[in-house]
C-alpha cells in the first residue's frame, strides 16, 4: 500500500471519528425515549450559550445537562418533571416558553403592548397631521387673491429694458 493510499484511510478514519463525537453516544431501551430525549434537548437552552438549544452546544454545561437530561429519561420521568427540575435549577431562561407568571410578564406582554403604544401614537400623529394640512389649505378667494400678488410681484419684478448703447448697436458715426 503506498504512503497516499495510507493518507487517504487515515483521513478518512480521523473525519469518521469526528463526526462520531458529533452524535450523542446515548443508547436507550425504547425509541419513545429516545424521542423523549431529543425533545427535551430541542427544546431546552444552553445557559452558556443562550441562543442555542443543548441539542445545538458544545459547551462544557450543555454537555452535563445533556447527559442529566438522558438520566432522567432513562429513570423513567416524564418530560414535565425533567422541565420543573431544570426551571428549579436554572431559572425559566432554560426554556426558550417560559411559563407566564408575574416574574416575566414583561417577556410576555412588553412587546405587544410597546407594539400596540407605538401604532396608537403614528396614528395620532398621522391625523394631526392631515388636519393640519387640511387647515392649512386656502379658500378659493385667497387663492385669487395670492394669484393676483404673485402676478403684480412678477410684474414688477420684470426687467426694463435700457435704450441700447453705440457699442451696444454697432453703429458707429464717426465725424
Amino acid at each position: 500500500m503506498s504512503l497516499s493510499h495510507r493518507l487517504w484511510i487515515g483521513m478518512l478514519l480521523l473525519c469518521g471519528s469526528v463526526v462520531a463525537q458529533a452524535i450523542d453516544p446515548y443508547e436507550f431501551n425504547h425509541p419513545a425515549q429516545e424521542a423523549q430525549y431529543k425533545g427535551l434537548v430541542e427544546e431546552l437552552r444552553c445557559p452558556k450559550c443562550q441562543n442555542q438549544n443543548l441539542a445545538g452546544s458544545d459547551a462544557p454545561i450543555a454537555q452535563d445537562l445533556k447527559q442529566q437530561t438522558y438520566d432522567m429519561v432513562m429513570d423513567g420521568q416524564t418530560d414535565q418533571q425533567i422541565r420543573d427540575y431544570m426551571i428549579d435549577r436554572y431559572g425559566d431562561f432554560i426554556t426558550y416558553r417560559p411559563p407566564v407568571r408575574p416574574s416575566t410578564w414583561v417577556l410576555w406582554f412588553f412587546p405587544p403592548l410597546l407594539l400596540v403604544s407605538v401604532l396608537v401614537g403614528w396614528l395620532i400623529y398621522v391625523h394631526r397631521r392631515q388636519r393640519q394640512t387640511a387647515a392649512q389649505q386656502l379658500s378659493p378667494a385667497e387663492q385669487a387673491r395670492l394669484a393676483d400678488i404673485l402676478r403684480q410681484a412678477n410684474d414688477k419684478s420684470a426687467p426694463t429694458q435700457a435704450p441700447k448703447t453705440v457699442e451696444q448697436t454697432g453703429d458707429r458715426h464717426d465725424t
